[in-house]
């Protein structure tokens, strides 16, 4: 039996009965939280041009685009899967050597639940699917120091996801994952140098290609058996051997990931946090800051520090911004959060923010490095003009695995995000139905978002 199948047979065999409680609470958690970061992506510049481009390509009306309209299934996977990651406030999971954001499937198992008339279990199984797949192959065949993206390893979680969503059986399934996961192997220039659009539009690009693969295979069509394994395989050509037993495999990753607090990169949630705390001691004052000094683990030196992956001191782009952590700790300090509104072009360009990213040291500490990814370890120091020093220190903060959001705490961020888009009812309303959301057929859910329409939202870069 070859690997493929026997992942194949792990995706079909899936249950919702499988999932713990513990881990379908996440789920919807991830579900709630992925919902509120799309809704408030809509007015975005990009966002409108790729809605603009699908209505004029037209095509058959199986699934609903958020905000209103309906197109054929892989391309609302695209347009959902690009609101939920433009504003890169999305979910994460930090292997060793490779971090991925398991919610960028959202939008293609949704897509393909809503187009088969799914229950809403079925759609929380098929996602579940796709955290254990993709977190999974993280932690054991990572690709970034080869020079590949984490879209690499989602390009088999997605294909995964949205098989199990569609219904198929286990050749077909078998046949998708392997469509997708040879033809989707992008290159880690994504999020390396000058960032561009693209850093968002990555992944909703690979869960379009994973559909799309999807419906070839239930149409019959075939894909390399040995996929992983064969002669100039995934194995042989990018990753080197590995090994996952899938009839071991259970659906509890998602209780491993984290949702980000605060709207940067995921590597720098412990930096703002200090930076936060930082900003609330006695005798802080934005304008008397004279040096900034973050010590902190490699993985966000090399990211988001101006390590490895290039300057992060050249500033000009939302994509730019929320990838360089001299200016998150900058904006942090002077404006006290870091939130959708700190992206305004004017926000990012602005002398006092371009003047104090520039005096903000960030070092790698082995000794911290060593403690990642179980900890997220930021030592800041803020000295003054006067010579006063003021100092934070965290390991985590609240969403890490460590300290895992709650119902409560998922609705906080989600009303944040969508109030002020799409107002009170339509807000309750999409919160009522992803609480409960295995009583549900999916369609409730996507009749809810088709009224999720930007009436009220600002560009947010």
């Amino acid at each position: 039996m070859t690997r493929v199948h026997e992942l194949a047979e792990f995706v079909h065999e899936s249950r919702y009965d499988q999932l713990s409680g513990a881990a379908a609470e996440q789920l919807r958690i991830r579900v709630l939280d992925t919902i509120g970061v799309a809704i408030a992506a809509q007015a975005a510049a990009p966002m409108s041009a790729i809605r603009s481009l699908l209505a004029d390509l037209g095509g058959r009306e199986d699934a609903t685009f958020i905000g209103g309209g309906r197109g054929p299934i892989d391309r609302v996977a695209f347009y959902n899967g690009a609101l939920s990651r433009y504003l890169d406030f999305m979910d994460s999971y930090l292997a060793a050597g490779e971090t991925n954001h398991p919610s960028d499937n959202l939008g293609a198992v949704l897509a393909a639940a809503e187009s088969v008339d799914a229950s809403g279990a079925d759609f929380l199984v098929a996602l579940a699917v796709c955290y254990q797949v993709q977190t999974r192959l993280s932690d054991v065949a990572p690709v970034r120091a080869r020079g590949f993206d984490h879209t690499v390893q989602g390009a088999y979680a997605a294909a995964a996801g949205v098989s199990r969503a569609l219904g198929l059986d286990v050749e077909q399934t078998q046949n998708a994952i392997s469509i997708s996961g040879t033809a989707n192997n992008a290159l880690r220039v994504t999020r390396t140098g000058d960032l561009s659009h693209w850093k968002g539009l990555a992944y909703p690009n690979t869960a379009k290609e994973a559909t799309f693969a999807a419906l070839l295979a239930q149409r019959g069509l075939t894909g390399p058996a040995e996929v992983f394994e064969g002669n100039k395989g995934l194995q042989e050509t990018i990753t080197g051997p590995f090994e996952i037993d899938w009839s071991r495999e259970n659906l509890e990753k998602v209780r491993e990931t984290i949702v980000k607090k605060h709207n940067s990169e995921i590597h720098s949630q412990t930096a703002l946090d200090a930076a936060l705390e930082v900003r609330l001691q006695d005798g802080f004052l934005a304008r008397a800051i004279d040096r900034v000094d973050l010590r902190t683990f490699d993985v966000a030196h090399s990211i988001i520090g101006g390590g490895e992956e290039g300057d992060k001191l050249s500033i000009r782009t939302k994509e730019e911004a929320d990838h360089s952590l001299p200016w998150l700790i900058a904006v942090a300090l002077l404006d006290g959060q870091v939130e959708p509104e700190q992206y305004h072009h004017e926000r990012i360009i602005a002398d006092d923010v371009q003047d104090l990213m520039r005096r903000v040291h960030i070092t790698p500490d082995a000794g911290f490095s060593a403690r990642f990814p179980r900890e997220m370890v930021a030592d800041l120091t803020v000295t003054l003009a006067d010579g006063t020093v003021l100092t934070a220190f965290e390991t985590a903060y609240e969403g890490f695995h460590t300290d895992p959001l709650d119902w409560d705490g998922a609705l906080r961020k989600y009303r944040r995000l969508a109030l002020p888009v799409v107002g009170p009812e339509v807000t309750e309303e999409i919160a009522g139905i992803v609480h409960e959301l295995e009583r549900h057929p999916v369609r409730h859910l996507t009749d809810a978002l088709s009224r999720a329409g930007s009436t009220h939202g600002e560009e947010p870069s």
